[in-house]
């Protein structure tokens, strides 16, 4: 793998995110599968796959369910970290940060984008929560396509989330174990890099 420089990267690390992801774009199947951890405010953590639908200078933006366990948990505890492992690539992209909910017209207008059975999907499924059988599940999702038909507002408990980047890591494979690690910290009004031991 050739090395990852100091001096070759972006002095702004969502530059830098811009251009990996552009390459894993034609190197990966879906380059917006990430990581998202949090935690309950008393330290417990949890982790699951996500997708990424927005990436800039106001942060990292993804969808779910306010209700389900990742909602619940950064209602109670606001920050987050974020994994993209671009395995084809030999890279990785680890971000830290806090996080806060879209406002309800960001949030409307992601959900009018989606398909009608996701739209679906988002009423009817309690997310995270224990039910009966799938069974069950695809009777809700019958019913409410046979009553409520293509036109369908966004549910008050689905809506997205952005986190803001206070710590991006760039991480690229190289050979024994030797990686090159390249972190940006946020500081003041701007951004400070740093080579971290593999």
């Amino acid at each position: 793998m050739p090395e990852l420089r100091e001096a070759d990267v972006a002095a702004d690390p969502l530059r830098q995110f811009d251009r990996w992801f552009a390459e894993a774009g034609e190197a990966v199947p879906a380059p917006e599968a990430m990581v998202l951890a949090t935690a309950t405010p008393d330290g417990a953590p949890s982790a699951r796959m996500v997708l990424l639908k927005e990436a800039g200078d106001s942060g990292f933006v993804f969808f779910t369910n306010y209700g389900s366990r990742k909602g619940r948990e950064l209602a109670a505890n606001p920050r987050a970290a974020l994994l993209f492992h671009w395995q084809p690539l030999g890279r990785q992209v680890r971000v830290e940060g806090p996080v806060e909910r879209l406002d309800e017209a960001a949030s409307d207008a992601y959900f009018h984008t989606r398909a009608l059975g996701a739209r679906i999907g988002a009423w009817v499924s309690a997310q995270s929560e224990v039910i009966g059988s799938r069974v069950e599940l695809e009777s809700a999702v019958e019913t409410m396509r046979q009553h409520l038909g293509a036109e369908l507002e966004r549910p008050p408990h689905w809506g997205g989330f952005r986190l803001s980047p206070e710590v991006l890591e760039f991480w690229q494979h190289r050979d024994d174990r030797l990686h090159d690690r390249l972190r940006y910290r946020r500081e003041g009004g701007g951004w400070v890099l740093e080579r971290l031991a593999p």
